[in-house]
């Protein structure tokens, strides 16, 4: 028997007024987005924002459907969007917030599987890690970086993903 051990690596702020400018900028987007957020049924508002390598903001919020797999995450909103219209122009990276009326948020939501799947595929496309910025409106602000200190085990199959 062979035993492993996996670490992940990620940095904890307590405020956003502790983060580069950059960084707070693109949470204070990624709050933007959340006025965008389609959740009438959870209640539950997500925000994301991508900071592209030419400066430019991209925009996601969840969308929620009465027939619920038909909705879609904030993360994956923003990063297709992203992946059809600006996929020579590298992902930096990625705030995300949530808000929701019921309850105080006060750790940073973290992506689901789904979501994590798709940024490491985006990471993959553009050869190159993305900043991960998870921001809690009443709490701590954490920053990953790369995928592998998110979802150890990715889904990814060199023989299926080349031509």
């Amino acid at each position: 028997m062979i035993s492993h051990e996996i670490k992940i690596a990620f940095d904890e702020y307590e405020s956003l007024a502790d983060l580069d400018k950059a960084d707070r900028s693109l949470c204070l987007e990624a709050q933007k987005a959340l006025k965008n957020s389609h959740s009438p049924y959870s209640k539950f508002r997500v925000g994301a924002a991508l900071r592209l390598q030419s400066g430019k903001i991209i925009y996601g919020s969840n969308q929620e459907n009465v027939a619920y797999p038909s909705g879609l995450c904030a993360e994956r909103v923003a990063l297709f969007n992203w992946g059809a219209n600006h996929p020579d122009d590298p992902i930096e990276a990625m705030a995300v917030t949530a808000h929701s009326d019921e309850f105080p948020i006060i750790k940073p939501i973290t992506s689901c599987g789904s979501c994590l799947q798709v940024l490491a595929e985006c990471e993959k496309q553009q050869n190159q890690s993305i900043k991960i910025i998870l921001h809690a409106e009443n709490g701590p602000t954490w920053i990953i970086k790369g995928i592998e200190n998110q979802l150890p085990f990715l889904f990814f199959e060199e023989r299926i993903a080349t031509p």
